[in-house]
Order: C-alpha cells, then sequence, then structure tokens
C-alpha cells in the first residue's frame, strides 16, 4: 500500500494550503418528526481534507497529480479532532491549476487545489 504522507515528515512536497473538515453521514431513516425535531440518526463521520500548493514547477506538479491520479489513495495526515497522525482511503475531487509563467525553460503554476473525500 503507498501511502502519501502529508505530515511533512516525508518526501512529498507539503501543501501550502491545507482545509480539514469532518462530514456526518445520516443513516437513511434520519430527518423529521411530526413534532419538527430531527433525528440525525448517525452512521459515520468522514474527512474532506481540501488541498492547495503554490509555485510549482512542471516536474513538482506532475509529482502530485499522479500521486492523487489513482481512483483511490491512501493518505496519512494530522487529524485535530483525533490529535494524532491517522492514515485514511480518500478519494480525489476535481483539480484545478493555474499557470502564472510559461517562459521556455521557466514555466511554473501559480496554484493547484483540489480537494480529497475519505472512502
Amino acid at each position: 500500500m503507498n501511502v502519501i504522507d502529508l505530515t511533512g515528515d516525508g518526501d512529498f512536497k507539503y501543501p501550502s494550503q491545507f482545509k480539514w473538515k469532518k462530514s456526518d453521514i445520516s443513516k437513511s431513516n434520519a430527518g423529521r418528526t411530526r413534532d419538527y425535531r430531527m433525528h440525525k440518526n448517525k452512521g459515520a463521520e468522514k474527512r474532506t481534507l481540501s488541498l492547495g500548493w503554490r509555485q510549482l514547477s512542471k516536474t513538482m506538479i506532475h509529482e502530485i497529480l499522479s500521486a492523487f491520479e489513482p481512483e483511490y489513495v491512501w493518505v496519512k495526515y494530522w487529524d485535530p479532532m483525533k490529535g494524532k497522525n491517522v492514515t485514511k482511503e480518500f478519494y480525489t475531487g476535481d483539480m484545478e491549476a493555474e499557470v502564472k509563467w510559461w517562459r521556455k525553460g521557466r514555466e511554473r503554476y501559480g496554484t493547484l487545489s483540489f480537494d480529497i473525500v475519505e472512502v
């Protein structure tokens, strides 16, 4: 199992933007009753990480995009709710990159960003 290490301890380029989100997944019987009380009926919790990098060369952006290209990836990151590094399986959302400078030999991408969502 290949693991992408976003803790800053490995060789992988650490993101310049890192946003953590916890989502509760409700069971199918969740909803409001006639007395307007909400019954959440939480079935699971899932994480979403919004990742972003700045000032990337062609080589760096290729390495990042290639690492997250598979349908599912294992990622190690610091989870603030758990208070420790965790490794979880994610899928990658839409990816977006902005070209900053495109001159032969000095090509640069200004930004690269995408979300990864826990499976």
